[in-house]
């Protein structure tokens, strides 16, 4: 009997891309549902105009960089209530996306929003108080170097079967959307933090932004 050569391992990212995946969606779950049900009294009032912007789920981002992999506004929806002390009349919308190693997740709700930044601060909330998150670098506010409006960036570790993962985000609110962009990367579960450049983050958030944001009417 001739003797077969060994097979070549089969890779692993795609399952690797799968189950990380499936963390960064369940956090971001959470935030949305948070981004609605809670909030501090409602400074603002409700726009007779409607929502100016809605949140979209596009096939692919950044020019083709990333793909959409799962369209997760069904499930979104499922979680989301459509009112909420500083929110009414509430969608959700999101996709998670897939590029080289990378899995991205997007995640909003759209309709009439009365504190934007309280609804951005609820959102990131819901994310970093669920089971398993500690936070490793502290959310603040970036300037897109394309001039674009500030966006509120962080990065968080969430503890999976023993293996921690690192998970960098940016979140941004309007009068009518709160949304973010989660993402990690399969080559390098568990980077340092540290050494996430959340500037280059909230630069890309920026274009993703202008991709996923469209006005309400379109």
């Amino acid at each position: 009997m001739v003797p077969q050569p060994p097979q070549a391992p089969k890779s692993n990212t795609g399952k690797v891309l799968g189950i990380v995946g499936a963390v960064v969606g369940v956090l971001v779950l959470g935030g949305v549902a948070s981004a609605v049900v809670f909030g501090g009294g409602g400074g603002g009032s409700k726009q007779s105009a409607g929502p100016k912007y809605k949140i979209t789920v596009p096939q692919s981002l950044v020019g083709g960089k990333y793909s959409l992999a799962k369209d997760l506004s069904q499930q979104m929806g499922a979680q989301v209530p459509s009112d909420g002390v500083n929110a009414h009349g509430m969608r959700a919308a999101g996709g998670q996306y897939t590029g080289g190693t990378t899995s991205l997740v997007v995640s909003g709700i759209y309709g009439t929003i009365d504190d934007p930044e309280e609804g951005i601060d609820h959102m990131i909330n819901g994310m970093t108080k669920s089971p398993g998150v500690e936070v490793a670098v502290p959310e603040k506010k970036f300037t897109p170097s394309d001039g674009g409006e500030p966006l509120t960036c962080g990065v968080d570790v969430k503890a999976v079967a023993g293996q921690k993962v690192t998970l960098e985000f940016c979140a941004w609110g309007t009068s009518s959307t709160t949304a973010s962009v989660a993402q990690t990367d399969a080559a390098d579960l568990a980077k340092a933090p540290e050494s996430v450049d959340l500037q280059e983050l909230a630069d890309e958030t920026s274009k993703i932004r202008s991709e996923v944001q469209v006005p309400a009417g379109g």
